[in-house]
């Protein structure tokens, strides 16, 4: 089941607060977010059903392997988009995130390694990881 872009922007909050954190409750996913109690709730929801999370008996959010991967796979694009758009395209950082943000759902894999090839060939972080 492909995730949607929206699932991908959650699962890649949770695994930055997790970094950040340590333990992730939908409070705190809300406040990175700036997104309603009730549209985490159902979000989390959706992810729990697909296998991506589970939440323990105290609502910590923890990322199943899938999720896990998923959030990594999608964190690693940010990375590498952002970092090509900052070095090759001279964007300053606020705004290379924020696209970064919007192409890391839609990008294909080929440009997608083409952009990790050419940080690699450059010596960027955020190179083929």
């Amino acid at each position: 089941m492909k995730i949607q872009e929206s699932g991908e922007m959650y699962l890649k909050t949770i695994l930055n607060l997790q970094n950040e954190l340590g333990v992730v409750r939908s409070v705190d996913v809300a406040a990175a977010l700036d997104f309603s109690k009730p549209s985490v709730s159902r979000a989390m929801s959706i992810l729990r059903d697909a296998g991506y999370i589970t939440m323990d008996e105290h609502r910590q959010i923890i990322l199943t392997e899938k999720g896990y991967e998923k959030a990594s796979s999608v964190l690693a694009r940010y990375h590498v988009i952002s970092t090509f758009l900052m070095k090759t395209l001279d964007l300053d950082q606020p705004l290379a995130e924020r696209e970064a943000c919007q192409i890391e759902h839609i990008i294909t894999d080929e440009t997608f390694h083409r952009m990790q090839e050419y940080n690699a060939r450059h010596g960027e972080e955020g190179a083929a990881e």
